[in-house]
């Protein structure tokens, strides 16, 4: 692993993981594997990417930043 301030750093996913630990994880306990990992597909793909407004995209959903950039799919 890197020092403190090396350009690796993981900041952005460790945000992620605490933001995630805090709306998802610690508010109740499942029964099953299967029950938590339906919660965190849930919490990905409905909270997390089209509800969840992001700073780093100046407070846009994923899904509105994307509608908003031009499409630059290859030819």
């Amino acid at each position: 692993m890197g020092s403190i301030g090396d350009c690796f750093d993981n900041a952005v996913i460790e945000s992620f993981w605490g933001r995630m630990q805090t709306e998802l994880l610690n508010r109740r306990r499942w029964k099953t594997r299967i029950e938590l990992a339906n919660a965190i597909f849930e919490y990905l793909e409905i909270f997390h990417n089209r509800q969840r407004r992001h700073s780093a995209l100046g407070m846009l959903t994923p899904i509105e930043y994307e509608m908003l950039s031009p499409n630059t799919h290859p030819a």
